[in-house]
């Protein structure tokens, strides 16, 4: 074999001693492929940062749900057994 003959087979991809970095270059089941691509397929940034965008707002509006159902605590009039008015917040029987 000539030296070009020799190179050209240490920087081909195919080569038996080429690696790919992660789990790409495991031997793995369909199942397993299908089960976790997370692992199999290249992160997407604008796709994260939607996710991440998106996430944050949920989080913020069920925040915000729960301070005004807080603050929003109804009163009513109430009559006791003598007969005097007073305001009662209104209280669920599971509390």
């Amino acid at each position: 074999m000539s030296d070009k003959e020799a190179g050209k087979k240490n920087t081909s991809p195919g080569e038996k001693g080429y690696r790919t970095p992660g789990l790409r270059s495991a031997q793995t089941s369909t199942l397993f492929r299908a089960v976790n691509p997370e692992l199999f397929i290249k992160p997407n940034k604008p796709v994260m940062v939607f996710g991440l965008v998106t996430i944050t707002l949920c989080v913020g509006y069920l925040g915000y749900l729960h301070a005004m159902k807080e603050n929003d605590q109804q009163l009513y009039e109430a009559v006791d057994s003598e007969g005097e008015r007073y305001m009662r917040r209104k209280t669920s029987k599971w509390d």
